[in-house]
């Protein structure tokens, strides 16, 4: 089948490696807003139960969508403020830095739930046996709990990170010219909806794929030297 993109294949691919930044800076912030809601939440105190609940609750009850218009359009006046205050008149948050910290916020309240049900997951007597050894809790938190709560949690993450993938679409509504952007653009051009809609598809399709392939290296890594039952 020969697909004519009318010399807007350039611009698709461009649309393309922005999309893969935007997913992965989403991602880091995401990974870090996850692990420090889980943390909250599996936490003694009360306090920080709370905000790591208020959190997850709040922020996975408004869609994404949402999410990406409050943060863009919400932080204008507090940016012109701020740059005000630095003699920064012109200081705002770009489209490209709006959606990471939208996204990232969504997976990360996502991510939350996910990290704290493979904490609970790592037996409380492997804990126990650290710190019977003299290990500090910190050192017993990275050296015993992370690897073994990190295998659990890889392949619910993997999933998060691929919804996240196909959610950068939504960045498209203020002006990023990621993959979507693109696609709008050449249909505007060309009139031809279907085209290029078909190979944006295809373009994400594609980077699921790179993902999963991705993701399953990650998880057989993990597992190394994990004993499997018959």
């Amino acid at each position: 089948m020969n697909i004519e993109l009318h010399g807007f294949g350039p611009a698709l691919a461009a649309g393309m490696l922005m999309t893969v930044q935007l997913a992965l800076a989403a991602l880091c912030l995401g990974l870090v807003l996850g692990l420090l809601g889980a943390l909250a939440k599996t936490s003694s105190n009360r306090a920080l139960q709370w905000l790591g609940g208020t959190y997850s609750t709040l922020v996975r009850g408004v869609p994404e969508l949402l999410w990406v218009l409050l943060i863009y359009f919400g932080t204008v006046n507090g940016m012109r403020a701020l740059g005000g205050w630095l003699g920064m008149p012109d200081l705002e948050l770009n489209a490209f830095a709006a959606g990471v910290i939208a996204l990232g916020l969504c997976f990360g309240a996502y991510a939350t739930e996910v990290f704290r049900g493979a904490l609970l997951a790592v037996p409380k007597g492997h804990r126990e046996a650290g710190l019977a050894l003299g290990l500090s809790r910190a050192r017993i938190f990275f050296r015993v709990v992370m690897p073994q709560m990190w295998r659990i949690a890889l392949p619910g993450l993997g999933n998060l990170f691929m919804i996240l993938m196909k959610d950068t679409a939504l960045v498209s509504v203020i002006g990023l010219e990621e993959i979507m952007r693109h696609a709008q653009i050449a249909v505007g051009f060309t009139k031809e909806p279907f085209t290029f809609y078909l190979v944006a598809a295809f373009m994400y399709l594609g980077l699921t794929v790179v993902a999963m392939t991705a993701m399953y290296f990650l998880e057989k890594r993990a597992a190394r030297g994990l004993t499997r039952s018959a």
